[in-house]
């Protein structure tokens, strides 16, 4: 019993041997060709990113980002296989540019790229300091007017150059709510500070005067409305008011 038992126990050995022989025999089979293709793939010419080729690097939604900066991510590129191309680098690259909010980058074989691009939505004007003007997004990131395209946003006041991030996309969603609860009327208003998120000051025309109207942290559209409804009478009684308090909705105090 006892031999039988420990020849039992060899053939096991043996067979247990005999299948990591075989399964390190695959493993180094495996490995040696994944090399000869990833050597194949970088050597040949045929997956090379071609300088010639003005189709080699496809890009799509770029409107207002600087096509230049965008080109200057990939200039090391050329005459290189695309397998070896970096693509989570030159995604992390395209993000560092203003402009883009997101970014992918896919090789197309044989030998191209193709980068998708979703650029920020400017929604306001701002003017941070030393006389800059620059556009602000949702989320607050500031950028560049790209030339020669054209804007019909508010002046959004309040955003300063040390403005920290959590700070200038507070003001924002302070403004976009105040658009949104105007809705067309929101056209009329030239600018809004936003200093304070719950209590905007904007700035519109009423006629040929300019004036200033504190709105509070909400019920935007029907204080200005009850405003325009009874701005006439006001500007007959108070002239040379320019500013009006609008916080409390059963009253307006003209201010001078």
């Amino acid at each position: 019993m006892a031999r039988e038992a420990k020849k039992r126990d060899k053939t096991v050995r043996w067979r247990r041997a005999a299948g990591l022989a075989v399964l390190l025999a695959v493993c180094a089979s495996t490995a040696w060709a994944g090399l000869k293709v990833r050597a194949y793939l970088v050597g040949s010419p045929r997956f090379t990113l071609s300088r010639d080729d003005p189709n080699a690097i496809a890009i799509e939604g770029l409107r207002y980002a600087p096509r230049s900066q965008v080109a200057r991510v990939f200039a090391m590129d050329f005459n290189r296989s695309v397998f070896s191309i970096p693509l989570a680098e030159r995604r992390r690259r395209l993000l560092a540019i203003d402009w883009i909010e997101d970014a992918s980058v896919s090789r197309l074989w044989p030998g191209r790229l193709i980068v998708r691009i979703r650029e920020r939505t400017p929604v306001a004007f701002v003017m941070p300091g030393s006389g800059l003007l620059l556009l602000i997004d949702a989320n607050g990131v500031l950028v560049d007017p790209p030339p020669q395209a054209e804007f019909s946003f508010p002046v959004l006041s309040g955003i300063r150059e040390d403005s920290s991030e959590p700070e200038r996309r507070e003001r924002v969603r302070a403004f976009l709510a105040f658009e949104r609860d105007m809705g067309r009327e929101a056209k009329s208003v030239s600018e809004v500070d936003a200093s304070d998120p719950e209590d905007l000051l904007v700035v519109t025309q009423m006629g040929d005067r300019t004036v200033s109207l504190r709105m509070g942290d909400g019920n935007y559209i029907r204080r200005y409305r009850n405003f325009a409804k009874h701005y006439a009478e006001m500007a007959q009684a108070a002239p040379d008011a320019t500013a009006f308090d609008l916080r409390l909705d059963d009253r307006i105090t003209a201010k001078e």
